[in-house]
């Protein structure tokens, strides 16, 4: 059995590590260069593997050389990729460029390659838990509705207001929302007020705000953990790391807080090297940082 299935997108990264963000008409060199896997789901999947959990990745890759190297490293990680659709619209590719200060900027390629159906997978064995990152809408959704007839719990990377995020919010056990989110679902900058908007669609919700930390409101109460502080890199995959471990410590059923500080310490862990999977923290690393916070 998987302790986690991550649903949604995979692209093929792109990083590079430039002194400043190129204006109008400038031509800049990198300082260095990263090529890897990413995307949040498949991000996640890895990130739990790396935590020492079984977790699965659902979702779409072309038949091409992204989707050749992409699926060869995620499967080199350990991920299950049976559930992993593959044709013939190209596999997503992004370029990034990261910045001194830890801040990121992306430009994500996707072609014309359509959404899954809803009756694309089929699942054979539940999983202790599901991730969607609503980049697979139609799929995602269905898959939703079956987790809770099954008692699977469920949660949502929201990373930015789209379709799938906009679907999904109100349906998953856990809301896992970004600022960006909040302010575009809520039309506020105010977090308090985000916040209990949020919490009136969905009984567990957490808005992640960088290097401020993070807020959280659920039946028992509400709250807020500051951001574990670190020398950051680059933030590409910060999120991807929180929400793998958070949906990851959900199968393990641990305790509220002790969860969110174990995600929070792979969040920050993941902004102190260049790249998203390549900077995803070992279990080992983890242990180190936090002075002792479970794992698998």
């Amino acid at each position: 059995m998987l302790d986690l299935l991550c649903i949604g997108h995979a692209s093929f990264d792109i990083t590079m590590a430039t002194a400043a963000h190129p204006g109008p008409d400038e031509k800049l060199f990198a300082d260095s260069m990263m090529l890897s896997g990413g995307g949040p789901a498949a991000n996640a999947a890895v990130c739990v593997r790396r935590l020492g959990g079984k977790a699965g990745f659902c979702g779409y890759l072309g038949n091409d050389l992204f989707g050749d190297l992409h699926i060869r490293e995620l499967e080199n990680e350990g991920v299950d990729c049976s559930l992993l659709v593959r044709g013939s619209g190209p596999s997503p590719v992004s370029q990034i460029l990261a910045k001194p200060d830890g801040t990121r900027s992306l430009v994500n390629f996707k072609g014309n390659a359509p959404w899954l159906a809803a009756n694309a997978v089929s699942i054979p064995t539940p999983p202790k838990v599901i991730l969607f990152d609503g980049h697979e809408p139609l799929l995602s959704v269905h898959l939703c509705h079956w987790a809770a007839e099954q008692g699977i719990p469920t949660v949502l990377d929201a990373g930015s207001l789209h379709r799938g995020t906009e679907e999904l919010a109100g349906m998953v056990d856990y809301l896992v929302a970004s600022e960006k989110f909040a302010r575009q679902w809520c039309d506020t900058v105010d977090m308090t007020r985000a916040l209990d908007e949020l919490a009136a669609i969905s009984e567990n919700v957490i808005i992640t705000l960088g290097e401020r930390g993070l807020i959280w409101a659920r039946e028992r109460g509400r709250g807020m953990l500051p951001a574990f502080k670190v020398e950051a890199i680059d933030s590409t995959g910060a999120g991807d790391g929180f929400h793998g471990a958070f949906a990851y410590g959900l199968s393990l059923d641990m305790a509220w807080e002790e969860l969110l500080r174990y995600a929070s310490a792979v969040g920050a862990l993941t902004c102190t090297r260049l790249g998203a999977r390549p900077a995803l923290p070992e279990a080992i690393d983890v242990m180190r940082f936090t002075g002792g916070v479970r794992n698998g």
